[in-house]
């Protein structure tokens, strides 16, 4: 059993993760900016308030935890204000957990796709006629991404999801990839939210990708 604190528990990526977590039996720390308003309850279920923007205090939720995870600006109906927020919660995430030094739980942040390549030299953020907001949502990740690539101090790991990622059933299935976008037979990238969940807990416990990025689709 893992101790788990997952920033942005109430977000739709969030709280995937905080079902597959507590189904896994590990032990999770719902953090959320306005824990009043959090209403669920479960066995092995915490809450507590928390500012990913705030450096002091990922450092206070991630005192004695193994596994910080981040859910906040995860881009699953995301909208255009999340963009602002991504890459300076990357540096308050990094920041704070250098504060707890050989203390430091691991960090795994729900990243975006849109760094990820569709050939050599192209990424996806290249296909035309992507919306303005999309595009500084997914730059906004890819500016995350080149600050966590940078970082040797801290034991992080992202995960990027597929092209598309939405609400639908947990089948177990996915496949993974690292810098490439995953796709199927007929060039589709896609997976469940629940899905994406079932690969960041196994990630958790058996831990692969530790100070780089991974990818996962069906």
């Amino acid at each position: 059993m893992a101790r788990i604190a997952v920033i942005g528990a109430n977000g739709s990526i969030g709280q995937r993760i905080v079902t597959e977590a507590l189904n896994r039996g590990h032990q999770v720390t719902a953090v959320v900016r306005k824990p009043e308003d959090y209403t669920r309850t479960a066995e092995g279920l915490g809450v507590t308030a928390g500012d990913v923007l705030d450096a002091v205090s990922v450092a206070r939720v991630a005192a004695g935890q193994d596994v910080l995870v981040s859910a906040v600006g995860g881009g699953y109906g995301d909208g255009p204000g999340h963009a602002a927020l991504i890459e300076p919660a990357a540096r308050a995430l990094v920041e704070g957990l250098r504060t707890l030094g050989a203390d430091a739980p691991r960090l795994i942040a729900v990243g975006g796709a849109g760094s990820l390549e569709t050939a050599p030299g192209v990424k996806v953020w290249d296909a035309p006629g992507l919306p303005e907001w999309l595009l500084q949502i997914m730059h906004a990740h890819g500016d995350a991404q080149e600050h966590y690539n940078s970082v040797t101090d801290v034991r992080w790991t992202v995960l990027s999801p597929a092209g598309t990622i939405e609400a639908g059933e947990r089948t177990g299935d996915y496949r993974t990839g690292t810098e490439q976008l995953v796709v199927d037979a007929e060039g589709r990238s896609y997976i469940t939210a629940e899905d994406y969940a079932v690969a960041l807990v196994d990630e958790i416990e058996e831990p692969q990708h530790i100070g780089r990025r991974f990818t996962a689709a069906r």
